[in-house]
């Protein structure tokens, strides 16, 4: 059974401020949790219902993961979803190192990209594009808020993030060595046109910019390819997540020999 002070600092993660201060974060629902079991993140705490506990148990017991057994109405009580039938885990959060693209590599630059579900979504389509590392602004929505994990769907197990001066991070590394920098602008060049073999020896980087204002001109400097998705109707934008999947599945399709089965 749950303490008042273990709900009490569960409860707290549900705020950034004290998910900074306790360098921990919450990770909800079944599939989440069972993805988050398995991975290299230390799970320090586990609410579970008493049959997630028992299909689960392997993972637990042999990581020795404290266990409180609650019904569904004290997870939700205590956690952030609406409907929770099976489990919560309190995760210890990962340090932030700097993160370099190696040769032949596409990783994300996130420039200021507000929005929680949007940061999940593109997690969860790097994670299908086989992208590893993401750089994040310092303005870019909090990676550990439940719901960019929830958005996610567990794709945030098996991607590596940075936060910190993205465009000092650019400007660094601009006379280290060649390297390629994609930006997503309404006025580039044809993604559907672009090769992106012949440069593919080279580090890449795509930037995505902000939901409403794009990719900001501090960090549009160092782009040395503008790219844009084509339109043929009507619609002024295109949803952030979406166009970096349609970005990333153009260069997947051209550089990529076979997909992963």
């Amino acid at each position: 059974m749950l303490s008042k002070n273990q709900i009490k600092y569960i409860q707290s993660l549900h705020q950034k401020k004290y998910r900074q201060q306790h360098g921990a974060f919450l990770v909800e629902g079944a599939k989440s949790v069972q993805e988050v079991l398995q991975s290299t993140f230390r799970v320090s705490l586990l609410v579970a219902t008493e049959a997630f506990y028992k299909e689960n148990a392997h993972l637990t017991d042999r990581q020795r993961i404290p266990v409180e057994i609650a019904s569904p109405a004290e997870l939700e009580r205590i956690g952030t979803l609406e409907s929770n039938n099976a489990a919560l885990a309190v995760v210890s959060t990962m340090e932030n190192q700097p993160l370099l693209a190696e040769p032949g590599e596409m990783a994300l630059v996130l420039d200021d990209i507000r929005d929680p579900g949007n940061l999940g979504t593109i997690l969860r389509i790097a994670d299908w594009y086989g992208v590893r590392k993401i750089l994040c602004s310092e303005t870019t929505a909090d990676v550990y808020n439940p719901k960019v994990i929830s958005a996610s769907k567990g794709s945030f197990t098996r991607v590596n993030w940075w936060y910190g001066d993205v465009a000092r991070f650019l400007a660094e590394t601009s006379g280290r060595s060649k390297r390629l920098i994609y930006g997503a602008f309404l006025d580039g060049e044809n993604v559907h046109q672009l090769s992106f073999v012949e440069d593919q020896p080279l580090p890449g980087y795509l930037i995505m910019g902000n939901e409403s204002n794009g990719i900001s001109a501090a960090v549009g400097q160092y782009v040395t390819h503008k790219l844009t998705i084509p339109r043929f109707g009507g619609a002024e934008s295109l949803n952030v997540g979406i166009a970096t999947a349609v970005i990333l599945d153009n260069w997947r399709r051209r550089v990529s020999v076979s997909p992963t089965p």
